[in-house]
């Protein structure tokens, strides 16, 4: 029972370093468009004076979808990040 409980949790470390390489690398490359997102929106916020929140909501996900990610990269979680996973609601809301 021990042996078969072993060979599960070095099954799912294996899966853990291909997840930390393929959704690792998306959500490194997304990262940098919500760079270029910041910067877009706050140089739209210093001209009309007010926020986008489609722009805002966008960065949200990406925020949320990191953090499920580390929390299963670090075994604190089971849910798996985004693409073997579905994407998480997000931890946070817009607000005005």
């Amino acid at each position: 029972m021990k042996n078969r409980r072993k060979r599960k949790e070095r099954k799912e470390a294996l899966m853990r370093i291909l997840i930390l390489i393929v959704s690792g690398t998306i959500l490194t490359v997304w990262r940098i468009f919500i760079y270029l997102i910041i910067f877009v929106h706050l140089i739209y916020v210093l001209v009309a004076g007010k926020r986008m929140k489609d722009l805002a909501i966008l960065s949200e996900t990406w925020n949320t979808q990191w953090y499920i990610f580390q929390k299963y990269i670090i075994f604190l979680d089971n849910r798996r990040p985004f693409p073997f996973g579905k994407l998480g609601k997000n931890l946070d809301e817009f607000k005005k």
